[in-house]
């Protein structure tokens, strides 16, 4: 049987969080792409990033979010993947502070911190596909 600490527990629970989380985010925007890319372009029209810069990001956001979603559910490049994870919500908490969207960077330092808990604590990670998932894995 089967037996992870509570640490193991948690982290194991907290990444298939994370990776559901930003696995919706993929399914919910994927058959509405091309309103989502348009909003984000609209949303951004007089800001400081020009759309040439808005409209790729926006197009490929929901891809790297699903890419990040399945990554951490099934746990493959579980550390590699949460620093994109982290990395990725850098540029969202740089663009909505732009904006001065302030509810919206909240809710994503939200996610950031959970994310640096999940990577603090990724030597607990099992019930993954990857192989350094061990006590030594840091």
């Amino acid at each position: 049987m089967l037996t992870l600490t509570n640490a193991e527990l948690a982290f194991v629970l907290g990444r298939l969080l994370m990776g559901v989380a930003f696995l919706t985010h993929f399914l919910v925007r994927l058959p509405k792409l091309a309103a989502f890319q348009a909003g984000m372009a609209k949303q951004f029209a007089n800001s400081l990033l020009p759309e040439l810069l808005v409209r790729p990001f926006a197009a490929g956001l929901p891809f790297v979010e699903g890419a990040i979603g399945v990554l951490l559910i099934i746990g493959l490049f579980t550390r590699a993947v949460l620093a994109a994870a982290m990395l990725l919500m850098t540029a969202l908490v740089f663009g909505s502070s732009l904006l001065e969207q302030w509810a919206t960077v909240g809710t994503q330092l939200v996610y950031g911190l959970f994310l640096f808990a999940l990577i603090l604590h990724s030597q607990y990670n099992r019930l993954c596909l990857d192989r350094s998932a061990g006590p030594t894995a840091h």
